[in-house]
């Protein structure tokens, strides 16, 4: 056996080693910098621990923790430091599942008697953890046979109860990435006696931990089964340094004050009264403005854009979701059925059938394709009361919805064109920095012709690239039954909101039986798109709350423009003024004198209103106002009303 193996790096350079070297290893032959900046190795494309041992020719990358799969693994490994401290604090917990997620983890804990966490708790948890990241505890990696993991930890019903889904092979995916899945279920340790089950890989010890802050606890059942226990659930975020953590929790400071809730009852614009239910919610006055604004620019771009509108019902009968595959694939997501006149009727979680219906409700010929329908159409979907959030996941919304029919020959043109409306849309409303995600073909279970994938996958990319569209691939990301685009927008903030989606569908052609005549005269099957581009008119409203912390711009504005009288008898010209204004086509309201000037124009910037304009003695004389612009200290003084008329009508027109 040689004494010496050579590996390939990612730039394509080899690099010689002793035999037996480990990721860490490799690190360190590059420079101290790199080796205490690594937290796991990727050795021929699988994450693993940097003391696994590497191979002749192995080709391997050094995972930094301020990389996304640093910071995933950073994550992971501290749940893990969390669960150790809880079963330290509160001895006979019960550890469930403890993964990471986006900006953080969470751990899923049964407490004896039923017991439930506080914020006390979490500051014992937390000092707890603490210590554990001083001991800097090394993760070991063990690896049972299936058989001798159900009695390694017998005394741990979560975790029996997925290995004994892996010994039936009925693991899920949740659980493979707990346990590893096939045969194999591996743990980690450290400390004195912790482990827990686990595929890892985890950082090198605990004392590459220290930045990390829990957050929160909520009542989650386990596997998300009413009928199952109900756990409790501490989420935390962890990151790899002091900074990072202190400007994540500065940015989770700024969206509490943004948060759509209190900000929509601040502004009086929406509310969810207990009386109806999660989930569902009221549209004020103001708020019920806004969404009509913008509904009416959504309706007048797609009419200008070639959508024909189609209006469907809220309800239809179980045939048509059994046909569409909604009752196989959806039905946890859907309401209780109804039944009547002898049949069974459910509400619609989907607008696509009835859409399908009504191309499929005479005779078609490639001549009018592609058939573009549109609708803001009302759905109903189950969610769990713990998974409803105001308006971003509702039990009841309505989405803006489009179906595009299209032969295959029109695919990649059709795609871009789709993709350029649906970034203008978003432009408009003040989105510009965009992230996409391609989905492509699954590896296991999907529908169509591997041609008519390619062919649709590569319009995706095509219209992508066209755009110049940041964007990353999702290999084997896609639905069954078509490629996808989904694109992401980023907030004033910084945070990431997926919003629209155009998604290739081979699926209800081919389960309603969908036919055109073609320019031959022969019947050919047409392509369906499914396209959401604001997802849901709540959900997007609720991201334009937080975007502009309440504060529109003018052409959303509820309010564009207040005028103040100084006194009683500057009202008069005061409602002059406001009647210029609306006689322009703007939303303006007077306030009078029935509190000092001061209050009132501080009320108005409560309000968050564009434009708040004071008149006094001087402006009745010479037929001016004085401006107080959003966001600016300085009023501008004796500014005629038609000038800035002139001016509020390119802001709005401008969309400024």
């Amino acid at each position: 056996m040689s004494d010496v193996i050579s590996v390939v790096l990612p730039d394509g350079s080899s690099r010689e080693l002793p035999a037996g070297a480990t990721t860490r290893t490799l690190a360190e032959s590059i420079g101290p910098r790199l080796a205490s900046d690594a937290v796991i190795g990727v050795v021929d494309g699988v994450e693993v621990d940097l003391n696994v041992p590497l191979a002749e020719g192995s080709t391997v990358e050094i995972v930094t923790a301020s990389s996304d799969r640093g910071l995933h693994t950073i994550r992971h490994s501290t749940a893990h430091v969390m669960a150790q401290a809880i079963l330290d604090l509160y001895p006979g917990a019960q550890l469930a599942i403890g993964p990471p997620i986006e900006f953080g983890f969470y751990y899923d804990v049964e407490l004896p008697d039923a017991a439930t966490f506080n914020d006390d708790d979490l500051e014992r948890i937390e000092a707890r953890m603490a210590e554990i990241v001083e001991a800097d505890q090394a993760f070991v990696r063990h690896e049972l046979s299936a058989a001798d993991a159900t009695a390694f930890f017998a005394d741990e019903p979560y975790k029996a109860e997925i290995i004994e889904r892996v010994i039936i092979g009925a693991v899920s995916g949740e659980d493979a990435g707990e346990i590893g899945g096939d045969d194999s279920i591996s743990y980690y340790s450290n400390g004195d006696g912790f482990r827990d089950m686990c595929t890892g890989p985890h950082v090198p010890s605990t004392g590459k931990l220290a930045h990390f802050k829990l957050q929160s606890v909520a009542g989650a059942y386990w596997r998300g089964d009413v009928t199952r226990p109900m756990l409790q659930r501490i989420y935390g975020t962890a990151w790899d340094s002091k900074k990072a953590l202190r400007t994540h929790l500065q940015m989770l400071a700024e969206a509490e004050k943004r948060d759509h809730r209190r900000l929509a009852a601040e502004l009086d614009l929406v509310s969810w009264p207990d009386e109806l239910g999660p989930g569902l919610a009221v549209w004020h006055p103001k708020g019920a403005l806004i969404r009509k604004i913008m509904e009416d620019y959504s309706r007048d771009r797609h009419e200008h854009g070639g959508y024909d509108f189609v209006v469907s019902p809220h309800i239809a009968k179980s045939v048509l979701w059994e046909t569409s595959g909604h009752l196989d694939f959806y039905a946890d997501g859907m309401y209780p059925p109804m039944e009547m006149d002898g049949a069974t009727y459910y509400p619609k979680p989907m607008n696509c059938p009835f859409h399908v219906m009504i191309f499929r409700s005479r005779q078609r010929s490639y001549r009018e394709l592609p058939l573009r329908m549109f609708e803001l159409g009302a759905v109903y979907r189950y969610e769990l009361s713990g998974a409803v959030h105001g308006l971003m996941r509702s039990r009841g919304f309505t989405q803006d919805d489009s179906h595009i029919f299209t032969t295959q020959e029109d695919i990649q043109s059709e795609l871009a064109s789709l993709l350029d409306f649906v970034l203008s849309v978003l432009r408009a409303f003040g989105f510009d920095h965009f992230q996409a995600k391609l989905s492509t073909r699954p590896r296991e279970k999907s529908v169509g012709e591997d041609a008519l994938w390619d062919e649709a996958t590569e319009g995706l990319r095509a219209a992508l690239e066209t755009q110049g569209l940041d964007y990353i691939v999702d290999e084997g990301g896609g639905a069954f039954y078509g490629p996808k685009i989904d694109v992401d927008v980023k907030d004033a903030i910084g945070r990431s909101w997926q919003l629209s989606t155009i998604q290739l569908d081979f699926n209800l052609p081919e389960r309603f039986d969908l036919e055109y005549v073609a320019n031959d005269g022969g019947r050919k099957r047409p392509v369906m798109i499914h396209r959401a581009l604001m997802g849901s008119i709540e959900r997007f409203f609720g991201v334009l709350i937080e975007h502009y912390a309440g504060a529109f711009p003018a052409w959303l504005a509820p309010i564009q423009v207040r005028v103040l009288p100084v006194a009683d008898v500057h009202q008069d010209y005061a409602d002059s003024v406001v009647a210029h204004l609306r006689e322009a086509g703007f939303r303006a309201d007077t306030v009078g004198a029935v509190e000092p000037l001061g209050k009132r124009v501080r009320n108005g910037k409560v309000e968050k209103l564009p434009y708040v304009l004071v008149v006094g003695g001087d402006d009745v004389a010479n037929e001016t106002i004085g401006v107080n612009r959003r966001g600016e200290d300085k009023p501008e003084r004796d500014v005629t009303v038609a000038s800035f008329i002139e001016s509020l009508r390119a802001e709005v027109a401008e969309k400024r």
